[in-house]
């Protein structure tokens, strides 16, 4: 504009219009309304800072016409044509209004957003932010131009007092194509307002009035001026906010125009959908809004509507108690009437005499009523005392009858077994042709015994219980279905487990301890405590199992875990697939011959076979130092039966790479051979009686236990002493091998004691582990009878064997080294070739 007054004129305008805009883009929502909140309006950064601003339409456009100082006409050009001139410069009182410099902040604010954005509602609003780019050259230039046509202006007005508009970013005065950059804008602005802060002159005179005249205005400037200070320290915060949205905005200004020149029309259009949308949603939060306020209005008519109920119950109780003091009134008349017929002689009135009685006879019936009401309630609860007792009578007895059932069916379980046993004992064998009444007798017995319980003879089953499942809890088979005699042990030996398991049922289980334990346990983290490993040693219930084994695992593996990236388990299984394996083609073979009793892993399409592929796969490409070794495929069966496939993977990891040492796995089995030898160690101190009977007779029971030690027991104990056994080892470690190998043999050292040649006690040795079947007794021996058993001594005797075993197999290699030497020298050797050699 050419001038202050045209500036502020078109300014004005520009703000009305867009008052005007937003406040009729929702007349129709405002007229609805009874009595609108101010969340039910707009708000942008001005409306959040004071939310007393906001009013209604011609309320706002009267206090902002009472506010600023409204120019009614403009005196010169307005518009792009006046801005295109150079900005002249304006006095200004040095008592100036702050109300005035906030109206041409938003004055020159509303002058830097386009036509095409003024349906925002607010005038601050910018849908990104920009970032603050350097100027260019030519812009610099045309700064520097400005600044010096600014300076001619100032010398030729010298000897005024010379000030520009109170706020420091006049963009009013910027021409339409000169861009100054913000450093330079600020800049500027300080010399500028530096001639706002000159000194007044004061001027004094002869007079004493004249004197006395200045100290009054004086005084009066002085208080002003704390007024001053005072509304500056409130619209400082103001003040900041709005020069941060006014550099925000400028650049909004500046790039949108450099944005014009090049981006095609679609990504403007794109712009104004975005703003059409954010439009939208304004609208959606303002009908949110008028919802909120209506079912809190909802709920100020629930209340009212329970205060009137209350007052209405306020209300019939005091009728009632009216009520019952006229009848307390009318009783009192009754009797006082009865007093006055008794006293008087037969003046009393027929139709009087006639209503008393009714009276008399319904309040007769009534009494009546009410005591008979008593008896019926009197009898009602004596009944409900009475079935209450039956029915605790008979939950007792129930209890009791549960208690005599278990029993008598751990009973039938154990005489069955023997019942199978003697059978097979009288069974003999065929010496002839000839067919014995009593053999055949015991042939239909075997049979009958042998086959399994069907649904024909349903009064049977009622009676019989079905003692023996084909598969237990853990899916391996109970009862073979190839070998006759193998399979009547076998089903000798489920009973016999049956009838512990119901014998451990009737005492105080287990299974409440572990329950009060996780239940303590629930809102903190668990750790390592004498408490946890006691439970433990008795064994995990099956229903805790899953969770308690990978916790122990993750106990021992968190350090590999936190080294390794997420998804570390997948990526080795997608290189396993994706890239042959040289361990690929023995784990196929290994797959089936893996638990073939068990019915997770006994067809190509069972569950658990892809399961086991990818966890072997996977620790393959993981660990190629061993790749893949027999017995690991054991050890991954297992641990799947009760963890997914990644918590299986890291079970396998912490088996092999944290209990085991180094070498027990490798092609050499180093570590395990150096293990038996700790074996024998122990056997001598721990049970001197039974190494010496072993070394009397020459028998190496380490043929039996090697298996024991390489998959921890797998296939060589019941399923039950199994699980238990691995309860412990994965939360103490390699210990527990050792502490349950001993115990097996003390469990069975009478027995085998009595064994008097080395045949007869190999014999024994391969299959006595399956006759355990009390894993109480057994956990005893391991942990209690077997104390002391430091893992210190343990590790001392496993490094002085493997120094032993190291020097044989390297003595072992020179042998072989000079053997194949020689065949090489000699002539008659050469032609004999190895199975090996001959296969490489």
């Amino acid at each position: 504009a050419a001038t202050r007054q045209d500036m502020t004129y078109w300014l004005q305008e520009l703000q009305q219009k867009r008052w005007e805009y937003c406040n009729n883009l929702d007349a129709a929502k405002r007229d609805s309304r009874t009595s609108p909140t101010p969340s039910d309006f707009s708000k942008g950064l001005v409306a959040k800072d004071n939310p007393g601003s906001i009013l209604s339409q011609n309320a706002s456009a009267e206090r902002a016409r009472n506010i600023l100082a409204v120019e009614t006409s403009p005196t010169d050009l307005v518009g792009e044509q006046a801005a295109s001139q150079p900005a002249p410069v304006q006095p200004s009182a040095i008592n100036f209004s702050l109300k005035q410099w906030s109206t041409e902040i938003k004055n020159s604010m509303s002058s830097l957003r386009k036509g095409n954005n003024e349906n925002r509602k607010s005038v601050f609003y910018t849908t990104e932010e920009w970032e603050l780019l350097d100027p260019t050259p030519k812009d610099l230039e045309d700064s520097i131009a400005l600044e010096e046509k600014r300076k001619h202006l100032a010398e030729g007005s010298k000897g005024r007092r010379l000030t520009s508009s109170a706020f420091p970013f006049d963009f009013g005065r910027i021409p339409h194509k000169t861009r100054r950059p913000l450093k330079d804008m600020i800049g500027t602005s300080k010399n500028r307002n530096s001639s706002d802060s000159s000194p007044t002159e004061w001027y004094s005179g002869n007079g004493n009035k004249l004197v006395s005249e200045l100290q009054l205005k004086y005084q009066s400037q002085q208080e002003e001026l704390e007024k001053l200070k005072k509304d500056l320290l409130s619209q400082k915060e103001l003040v900041r906010l709005l020069q941060q949205t006014v550099r925000s905005s400028q650049y909004d200004k500046y790039f949108a125009s450099r944005l014009c020149e090049g981006v095609p029309k679609d990504k403007l259009e794109l712009l104004h959908q975005k703003d059409d949308q954010i439009l939208g949603l304004n609208n959606q939060l303002e009908k949110l809004n008028l919802e909120k306020d209506s079912l809190q209005q909802e709920v100020k008519n629930l209340k009212c509507k329970v205060g009137e109920l209350n007052e209405q119950l306020g209300m019939l109780m005091e009728t009632i108690q009216a009520k019952d003091e006229v009848i307390m009134k009318l009783s009192r008349q009754l009797s006082e009437c009865e007093d006055s017929t008794s006293s008087q002689s037969g003046a009393v009135n027929s139709s009087v005499a006639t209503c008393t009685n009714k009276e008399l006879q319904e309040l007769d019936r009534l009494k009546d009523n009410l005591q008979g009401y008593k008896t019926q309630n009197k009898f009602l609860n004596k009944e409900i005392l009475e079935l209450s007792a039956l029915r605790r009578n008979a939950e007792a007895r129930e209890r009791e009858w549960q208690a005599k059932y278990t029993s008598l069916e751990a009973k039938l379980c154990q005489i069955e077994s023997k019942y199978l046993i003697l059978l097979q004992e009288m069974k003999t064998p065929v010496c002839s042709e000839e067919q014995s009444p009593a053999r055949e007798v015991i042939t239909q017995l075997l049979e009958d015994a042998l086959k399994a319980e069907t649904s024909e003879q349903p009064e049977q089953a009622f009676f019989k219980p079905h003692l023996v499942s084909e598969y237990d809890i853990y899916g391996f088979q109970t009862v073979p279905e190839d070998d006759e005699e193998e399979k009547l042990v076998a089903k000798s030996r489920a009973l016999d487990l049956r009838s512990l398991s119901l014998s451990e049922n009737r005492e105080i289980s287990t299974g409440v301890k572990w329950e009060n334990y996780l239940a303590s346990t629930m809102n903190r983290e668990m750790m390592r405590c004498v408490e946890l490993k006691n439970l433990i040693r008795s064994g995990i219930p099956h229903e805790h199992r899953s969770k308690m084994w990978k916790w122990c695992v993750n106990l021992h593996i968190k350090k590999f875990k936190d080294s390794t990236v997420p998804g570390y388990f997948q990526t080795l299984l997608q290189n396993a697939l994706e890239k042959q394996n040289p361990a690929s083609k023995q784990i196929e073979l290994d797959l089936l011959r893996t638990l073939p009793n068990n019915k997770h892993y006994s067809s190509p399409t069972s569950e658990g076979i892809q399961k086991l592929r990818n966890v072997l796969l996977a620790f393959s490409w993981r660990n190629p130092d061993i790749g893949y070794c027999q017995g690991l495929n054991r050890l991954v069966a297992i641990a799947l039966l009760y963890l997914e496939q990644e918590d299986a993977f890291w079970c396998l990891v912490t088996i092999v790479e944290v209990f085991m040492p180094r070498d027990y796995y490798t092609k050499t089995l180093l570590g395990s051979q150096v293990d038996q030898r700790v074996f024998k160690d122990l056997m001598s101190e721990k049970l001197p009686r039974l190494h010496a009977h072993f070394e009397q007779y020459k028998v190496d029971y380490t043929l039996i236990t090697f298996n024991w030690f390489l998959v921890v027991f797998v296939d060589s104990v019941v399923s039950d002493i199994l699980f238990k056994i691995w309860d412990s080892f994965l939360y103490e470690g390699p210990k527990v091998i050792f502490r349950f190998a001993l115990a097996l043999f003390k469990y069975k050292e009478e027995e085998i004691l009595k064994l008097q040649d080395s045949m007869s006690i190999f014999k024994y040795l391969r299959y006595f582990t399956r006759t355990i079947l009390d894993a109480r007794k057994l956990t005893g021996i391991a942990f209690g009878d077997l104390n002391p058993f430091p893992l210190r001594q343990i590790r001392n005797r496993r490094t002085y064997h493997l120094e032993k075993v190291r020097l044989e197999l390297t003595e072992l290699e020179a042998i072989r080294e000079d053997f194949l030497r020689e065949r090489e020298t000699c002539v008659e050797k050469r032609d004999l070739i190895s199975d090996d050699e001959e296969d490489s």
